[in-house]
């Protein structure tokens, strides 16, 4: 047998192929836009109007890509799992019923693994959806609705690796998964939910009420306050400010350490001089039941660090600072 050289050299030449095989990986995902028609959308609906679940099954390298396309299917709305073509003809075909989509690639559309199933999914009265590079093939004419993935090419300078033709059935079933997910209305909080696990569920799941500061670690002072009474409330609850409310305890302005600063320039007496006549009136607010996400992307927007939180009478609620954002992970 042939001993690999332990000591490759790399040639400019590596630099020209990579760059080539993304070229023809685009091309082959470019092609596939033409071909978003009238069987697309008969895939769509077929999968739409599935009453039981949806099965994603390919052998070898398509097998790897009906696992990804099970995967993002079941996390946009559209629950699906990955059955093995070779097994299910071992007994797991017990799992399949008459309800259920089959969705199932082969390039070629002559998978022997495949086509010795496809009779009975057929005879149980399940649906059939294929992706293949062959629209004459056995499971395409089998199929119920055919998504063609056909490539001009491989990427493989021995045109032998699947590549642009596994990017291409890739792509597609993105685009049938998005799809779909439009179709179902799916959005971002239903998202959240298939994933609160990671950074994303805590960004569309945590509410304001979740992380702001409330009871006796809200920062707030009268409206006849003194300044050294504001300053006093902001270095005591160490939000970095204060809310002045009025006596229903609505909000009437809010006294920070930018404020403070600009008052240090000003030389006022902090003993004499009201707080509502250094305060900002009508400061940004949210309410409780928005999205933490909600709050990080108006402190950006409005590049503050602080915000307050009101109920529907504009009764001051909660406080909440870029710190408590980075601490619930919401940044």
């Amino acid at each position: 047998m042939r001993r690999m050289n332990k000591h490759i050299s790399v040639a400019p030449r590596s630099l020209d192929l990579a760059r080539e095989v993304l070229r023809i990986e685009a091309a082959a995902v470019q092609a596939l836009v033409t071909r978003i028609d009238e069987d697309f959308l008969r895939a769509l609906e077929v999968i739409l109007r599935c009453e039981g679940r949806v099965i994603v099954s390919g052998m070898g390298k398509s097998g790897h890509i009906a696992r990804k396309i099970a995967a993002t299917m079941s996390s946009t709305g559209t629950p699906a799992y990955f059955v093995h073509p070779g097994e299910a003809s071992h007994g797991d075909l017990g799992m399949i019923t008459s309800k259920d989509v089959i969705i199932a690639l082969s390039y070629s559309g002559e998978s022997q693994e495949l086509m010795t199933i496809v009779p009975v999914i057929k005879r149980q009265g399940a649906k059939l959806v294929s992706m293949t590079g062959n629209p004459a093939s056995s499971l395409a004419q089998a199929a119920d609705a055919h998504l063609n993935a056909a490539v001009d090419r491989e990427a493989c300078p021995m045109g032998l690796a699947p590549t642009a033709s596994t990017t291409a059935a890739l792509a597609l079933g993105d685009a049938l998964a998005v799809a779909l997910l439009d179709a179902k209305g799916f959005g971002a909080e239903d998202f959240a939910r298939s994933h609160p696990g990671g950074n994303l569920g805590r960004r569309l799941l945590t509410h304001v009420r979740d992380i702001m500061r409330s009871g006796e670690r809200l920062p707030m002072v009268r409206e006849n306050a003194m300044l050294s009474d504001a300053i006093l409330e902001i270095s005591k609850k160490g939000v970095g400010m204060t809310a002045i409310v009025d006596d229903m305890q609505r909000v009437l302005g809010i006294y920070t350490d930018g404020d403070l600063r600009r008052t240090l320039e000003k030389k006022l007496d902090f003993n004499t001089t009201p707080v509502r006549s250094a305060m900002s009136a009508k400061p940004r607010c949210i309410s409780p039941d928005a999205l933490a996400a909600e709050a990080v992307q108006m402190m950006e927007q409005y590049n503050i660090n602080q915000m307050l939180v009101v109920d529907g009478q504009h009764k001051l609620v909660g406080a909440l600072n870029m710190h408590d954002l980075l601490h619930a992970k919401v940044i």
